[in-house]
């Protein structure tokens, strides 16, 4: 059970599974979970993908009767951090991602993989590490330069806590902060903007080749080739350059050497 707060009480359509060794179980179960797309693949590439896929959680979060704390949709990779209910964590991140995989290949007109490998996950036993948790998947999008605020990313429901939303289960969060509700959300929101150096389950990074930065490039950006960038107007260009950087993981030094922007104007984006 997790330490003084638990008393509230496969190979699935589009993931790649690899051999493995067995998942952690946690004792109370809660997970941190993490969801990739294959070959950094971007998940949500409109508004709409990210909108269904956060009614996709909301609507087994229903059927499995899962609680839901936190989730974090980052453009090609996810986080959730949730508890398990009448149906085991493999069942529902099973139904979730078959769910969203057949949406998402009928409105691409694409077929096969989307995630990559199984989903990393990270069992939660205590309530520091809980809240460590919690700050890290809404800090995640500050810390990757998306956004300077936390409340600037929407998508993620750290708006339900102050809006006391019932699409997240935040009755458990803030009964760790304060017994009074007015009290607790003010210390919730302090927490979650505090600076820290919190380490947690991540995204595994690795270099990525110019064959693969290319590819990225053209899909991302919708051009024939990566030079065509230049051509871009000066918004439309440094939004492109700060989504290869940030939600992709290009380096500066990459995204120069292919697109033949210059340095100094990558930097500064």
């Amino acid at each position: 059970m997790l330490t003084q707060i638990c008393c509230y009480g496969i190979d699935y359509l589009g993931v790649i599974f690899l051999p493995r060794t067995a998942r952690t179980k946690s004792e109370s179960g809660i997970y941190h979970i993490i969801m990739r797309g294959i070959n950094r693949q971007i998940l949500f590439e409109e508004e709409e993908d990210s909108v269904k896929f956060i009614q996709t959680i909301q609507k087994y979060r229903e059927i499995c009767e899962y609680k839901l704390y936190a989730y974090c949709l980052m453009g090609n990779h996810l986080h959730l951090l949730l508890m398990e209910g009448k149906d085991p964590l493999g069942t529902v991140m099973r139904r979730i991602c078959s769910s969203y995989v057949i949406w998402y290949n009928k409105k691409y007109n694409r077929v096969g993989y989307l995630f990559q490998d199984r989903f990393k996950s990270e069992p939660i036993e205590d309530a520091t590490y809980f809240l460590t948790v919690l700050r890290y998947i809404f800090q995640n999008p500050v810390k990757a330069g998306i956004v300077t605020r936390v409340e600037d990313h929407v998508w993620t429901n750290y708006s339900d806590y102050f809006e006391e939303s019932s699409k997240t289960d935040i009755d458990f969060v803030l009964s760790l902060f304060h017994t009074d509700r007015k009290k607790a959300i003010s210390s919730f929101l302090e927490f979650i903007n505090q600076e820290n150096n919190d380490q947690c389950l991540d995204v595994e990074r690795r270099q990525i080749t110019d064959a693969e930065a290319v590819k990225i490039i053209k899909k991302h950006c919708k051009v024939d080739h990566a030079i065509d960038l230049q051509k871009f107007d000066v918004n439309k260009r440094n939004q492109c350059l700060k989504d290869l950087k940030k939600v992709y993981g290009l380096s500066i030094r990459q995204i120069e050497r292919l697109t033949g922007i210059s340095r100094g104007v990558i930097q500064k984006i």
